[in-house]
């Protein structure tokens, strides 16, 4: 969607989208050679512009794996605005303190992990559990990236991190599954922890209807207000701009405007858009 709609919902003061990449621009910061996609150039400059239509405040840059463990060009975005700037990075498990000191005075405040297939081999859980353990000190978090069909697999490894971990994408519940599904029941035994939080965010991908319904993926506000009971204070919104490997790439607007379709009161949704990544990522 190359030229999203003005939202109609007017987000409250200090909104975070707390799931966003940068790309390049490749001339500057290479993509990775080993990458599973190549996109076109999605730079800092294009999304501040949409914020500033959407009104969003706040941003936490996520690496995006087509740049590896270079973790430039999302510090240089984190850079811009350090005050209202927050990053996430890929790390090997092996990554030493400094460099670790390094991001964390950059903006840095997680690390960011991927169990998705089609994006490459999963990382070692020992490994990954011990680099969770240098982290805590620094008060990071460790972000996943799952199917909800592997949570069986993987909760009990995510049970036993020493810091908290934040699930990407509604887990990537599919809605269409309905809300009794296993993998769900799963999920919210998860959020029983309090170290356990959850992204409200890439809605697209896990609708059954995507834009073709009455509003653009309205069937995951069931998903999405259970979600936002089970774990009030621990539930983050994204827009996941610029919206990598989706089925169809939504209208940014659209995902502001589905927002008050969740059927959440205003209190909720001030703890997910203000509050919640308030704490997490220590604006």
């Amino acid at each position: 969607m190359l030229d999203p709609s003005r939202p109609t919902f007017r987000l409250p003061a200090g909104t975070c989208d707390s799931h966003v990449h940068v790309y390049g621009p490749a001339r500057v910061f290479p993509f990775s050679e080993g990458r599973a996609y190549t996109p076109d150039d999605a730079p800092a400059e294009r999304l501040a512009a949409l914020h500033r239509m959407l009104g969003v405040e706040r941003v936490v840059f996520v690496q995006a794996s087509i740049h590896g463990f270079d973790n430039r060009a999302m510090l240089d975005a984190v850079a811009r605005d350090p005050a209202r700037h927050r990053g996430v990075a890929l790390l090997p498990v092996d990554a030493t303190e400094a460099e670790m000191h390094h991001l964390h005075a950059g903006g840095v405040r997680g690390v960011r992990f991927s169990f998705m297939r089609h994006l490459g081999a999963a990382p070692d859980l020992d490994g990954v559990r011990r680099l969770a353990e240098r982290m805590a000190p620094l008060g990071w978090h460790v972000q996943i990236y799952l199917d909800a069909q592997d949570l069986p697999e993987l909760a009990p490894f995510l049970r036993s991190l020493p810091v908290p971990f934040v699930i990407d994408h509604f887990a990537r519940v599919m809605v269409e599954r309905g809300l009794d599904q296993a993998p769900l029941r799963l999920l919210l035994q998860l959020l029983e922890d309090e170290r356990a939080w959850v992204k409200l965010s890439g809605p697209e991908r896990v609708s059954a209807a995507l834009s073709t319904g009455a509003f653009p993926y309205e069937d995951v506000a069931p998903l999405a207000r259970l979600l936002a009971h089970a774990a009030p204070d621990r539930v983050v919104w994204g827009s996941d701009w610029p919206h990598p490997n989706v089925r169809e790439i939504p209208d940014d607007g659209l995902l502001v405007d589905l927002l008050p379709r969740h059927g959440l009161d205003a209190a909720a949704l001030q703890r997910l858009l203000v509050d919640n990544p308030a704490r997490l990522y220590g604006f």
